[in-house]
C-alpha cells in the first residue's frame, strides 16, 4: 500500500492557522473578552523566541497550550462548535494545486493522511469534504468531556509526526519507496524523508535548498 502524507499549514492550507485562531478569538462575540489574558500569557515566550533564547518548537507548543487555556470550562461540544466556526473562514485559502494532488492520490487508491500540529477538531471540521483516510493532529485534552486545561498537550511537530504516522500505520504494509509526502518547511523534513517521493510546497529557504540538492519535486 502507498501512502500520501500532507502537511496542513503552508501546504494544503496556504496560510498559518494560528494567526487565524488568534484573530477569531479576538473578535469573537462570546469569548473575545478572554483574548487579552491569552495575549499577555504568550508575549514573553514569543519575544524570547524572537531574540533566539527560546527554541521554536517549545514556543509553538506554549502558544497552543496557552490558546486552549482561553477556553477554560468549555465542553467538547462547545469546542467543536468553535473550531467549526474557524473552519468556515478557511475555505477560500486552500492551495488548488495541492488539493488537486490529494484527489489524484485518492484516484490512485493511495492512503491519504493529513498530519499537522493544528488542533484535531479544526482539521476534522475544515476537511469534511476531502476524501481523507486519516487525520493526525494535536488532540485537545479532556476530562469528563470538558477541557482539561492543566494537562500538557502532545503538540504534533517534527519527529513526533513520524512516531504518530508509524503508530497509525502499524497494521499496514507500506510501500514507502513509492509513497509521497508534501510539506512546506524545514520542520517537515523528517516526514519528507520517510518516502521515496517527497514534494516541497512553496518551501522555506532551508527546505528549498535541500529539495534542490536532492532534485525533489517543488510546487510553487
Amino acid at each position: 500500500m502507498r501512502v500520501a502524507i500532507f502537511d496542513f499549514d503552508g501546504t494544503l492550507y496556504k496560510k498559518e492557522t494560528f494567526n487565524l485562531l488568534m484573530n477569531h478569538l479576538k473578535k469573537h462575540p462570546v469569548y473575545g473578552s478572554r483574548y487579552k489574558s491569552f495575549y499577555r500569557a504568550i508575549l514573553l515566550p514569543y519575544l524570547a523566541y524572537k531574540i533566539r533564547v527560546y527554541p521554536e518548537r517549545k514556543m509553538k507548543k506554549q502558544l497552543m497550550q496557552r490558546y486552549l487555556r482561553s477556553f477554560s470550562g468549555l465542553t467538547k461540544n462547545e469546542l467543536d462548535k468553535y473550531f467549526a466556526e474557524v473552519a468556515t473562514e478557511m475555505k477560500e485559502d486552500f492551495s488548488e494545486e495541492v488539493v488537486s494532488k490529494l484527489h489524484d492520490h485518492v484516484h490512485n487508491n493511495d492512503y491519504v493522511m493529513i498530519v499537522s500540529g493544528a488542533f484535531t477538531p479544526l482539521l476534522e471540521a475544515v476537511t469534511l469534504e476531502f476524501p481523507v483516510d486519516e487525520i493526525i493532529g494535536t488532540e485537545i485534552p479532556l476530562q469528563n468531556n470538558t477541557l482539561d486545561e492543566q494537562k500538557d498537550i502532545d503538540h504534533v511537530q517534527a519527529e513526533r509526526k513520524n512516531e504518530l504516522i508509524h503508530e497509525a500505520l502499524r497494521d499496514k504494509q507500506i510501500n514507502w519507496e513509492n509513497s509521497y509526502a508534501y510539506g512546506d518547511s524545514y520542520s517537515d523534513l523528517s516526514v519528507l524523508n520517510l518516502v521515496g517521493h517527497p514534494v516541497a510546497v512553496c518551501p522555506d529557504e532551508k527546505l528549498r535548498r535541500i529539495a534542490t540538492e536532492n532534485k525533489w519535486e517543488v510546487l510553487e
